[in-house]
């Protein structure tokens, strides 16, 4: 239990981080690609991927799962930055929130793409998910420009998270290592990160290089606990989901709350209450 309560607080803590850099004068995209450079040395040395006796370039080209590496390279980087925009607008209450009910979509491709049958009670759970997201991505019309850019990177952090955990799955399938495929991922997304930089011409700044660090072992540290307690609980997935999602809505709306007093409306705590039902639904 104390790894998934380990990953319950860094998922939670990179919302906080991603709360905090503007207050710090924290460039957010600097930020991410100096988290992936932490993330790509902690995977190499603490995971040792390994590429089939190839080394990292031939084991890329040969391998079939390419088109998913590169799709996880972009996505990683992007759904970092849409975070970063859905926690300054939408807060780390529904951010959260809107990330874990990510799920539903893995449940509707699990039957759509991989034919798995769905139980009566999964039904239910996306019927009731589909109710929360509209909680969730609702914000009273005080501004509006800024409610815009909340439903928005609201529903791209979903999305995101939803897509990046089908993906996993083809990985699973088709047999791919996850050590080497989570290093190739993190390769991928800082190349593009600091490709993007380098042609913005950015201005490297220390507060970004230090919540950069930070940033790379918070969420190498999340990957990391929750595949142990994957692993510790390898006969009952569903504690590990089921407590994951439910435990980070749970701090995030906590910590939302009273640490950063975020504003959240009737709607906004329907959804969130919905949402923990639609997971534990799913879950059933």
């Amino acid at each position: 239990m104390h790894f998934l309560i380990l990953a319950i607080l860094c998922s939670v803590s990179v919302s906080v981080l991603f709360k905090l850099s503007k207050r710090y004068n924290v460039a957010t995209d600097q930020m991410v690609a100096f988290g992936y450079v932490v993330a790509l040395s902690l995977s190499y040395f603490l995971l040792s991927p390994d590429f089939k006796g190839l080394g990292f370039t031939e084991f890329v080209l040969e391998s079939e799962s390419k088109p998913i590496f590169l799709t996880f390279g972009v996505l990683l980087p992007v759904g970092f930055i849409v975070m970063s925009k859905a926690v300054e607008h939408g807060g780390i209450v529904r951010t959260d929130a809107a990330q874990r009910l990510a799920l539903f979509l893995q449940i509707i491709a699990a039957v759509v793409i991989f034919g798995e049958a769905i139980t009566e009670m999964k039904t239910y759970g996306v019927i009731v998910a589909f109710f929360a997201l509209f909680g969730l991505l609702y914000k009273p019309a005080g501004s509006m420009g800024n409610a815009k850019i909340a439903a928005l990177s609201l529903a791209g952090v979903w999305l995101i998270w939803g897509s990046t955990g089908i993906l996993f799955k083809k990985i699973a399938l088709q047999g791919g290592a996850f050590p080497a495929t989570l290093f190739i991922s993190f390769a991928c997304a800082m190349v593009i990160m600091f490709t993007y930089l380098l042609i913005k011409r950015t201005q490297w700044t220390a507060p970004s290089l230090l919540a950069g660090i930070l940033l790379g072992v918070l969420n190498f540290g999340n990957i990391l606990f929750y595949i142990y307690a994957h692993q510790f609980y390898k006969a009952n997935p569903t504690i590990v989901f089921a407590t994951m999602d439910v435990g980070v809505i749970c701090l995030g709306t906590v910590i939302g709350a009273f640490a950063f007093k975020e504003r959240i409306s009737k709607i906004n705590i329907a959804g969130i209450i919905l949402g923990v039902i639609a997971i534990l639904l799913l879950r059933l």
